[in-house]
């Protein structure tokens, strides 16, 4: 009988196959038109809270949503929409951080307008981002790393490498969520949003640069390259 634990074994349950991860045809010949679908819905976002007041003007109608806040979520709402069908029928399937966010933003930002309280907008960062980190965090303690099922990836890891890569997204998603707490609670509606926008996304950018060398070196393909050679 072997005494010693199957490594392979462990190896393989840990590892996301190239299958399930990687991207369609279509988004790799469009990457730009993907960056543009997941983006698109938060500048209009900014754009809707920075002229809400002139939206109002030129639109009576959407007085009855409330102050400049409501009618940008409202038209965020309407613009997340519009980029998970257009994702759907231009990619095939739907991006799975995107669609969790949208549901949320569907049911917060409806929250909001009904209520017209701007808390739970507010909070619908801090709840994406920690449920995305609670749940890579938590597939780890299951000896599961989902971390290539959430971004969609285009690359595959070694176990060692997945392991690693999704406790550093896991705790990120949760910086993110205590960063955004603390904005939201502690400054104004315009500071709020435009950190939503024009912080979160460069520090998102950094940290994901950040993360290339772990990728490069735990990637599958660089290993069998260097068999070869």
């Amino acid at each position: 009988m072997n005494d010693f634990p199957d490594k392979t074994t462990k190896d393989d349950a840990m590892t996301v196959h190239s299958s399930d991860v990687e991207s369609t045809p279509a988004e790799k010949h469009h990457p730009m038109l993907k960056m543009a679908l997941e983006l698109g819905p938060l500048l209009v976002f900014f754009f809707g809270n920075l002229r809400g007041e002139w939206l109002a003007k030129t639109f009576p109608a959407l007085t009855a949503v409330g102050g400049p806040l409501f009618i940008a979520t409202a038209l965020f709402m309407v613009a997340t929409i519009i980029s998970l069908i257009a994702s759907k029928l231009i990619f095939k399937h739907l991006p799975i951080m995107p669609f969790v966010s949208g549901i949320v933003v569907m049911v917060f930002g409806t929250l909001s307008i009904w209520l017209q309280d701007e808390t739970f907008i507010k909070m619908k960062p801090t709840i994406v981002n920690s449920l995305f980190g609670v749940v890579l965090l938590g597939g780890l303690l299951f000896g599961k790393s989902l971390l290539g099922y959430v971004f969609n990836a285009a690359f595959q890891l070694d176990a060692e490498g997945w392991r690693k890569l999704t406790l550093r997204w896991g705790i990120f998603f949760l910086f993110l969520a205590v960063i955004n707490e603390v904005v939201w609670r502690n400054f104004s509606n315009d500071v709020w949003v435009n950190f939503k926008v024009w912080g979160t996304m460069p520090i998102t950018i950094l940290f994901t640069l950040a993360q290339m060398p772990l990728i490069m070196k735990h990637s599958l393909e660089d290993d069998t390259a260097g068999s070869k050679q």
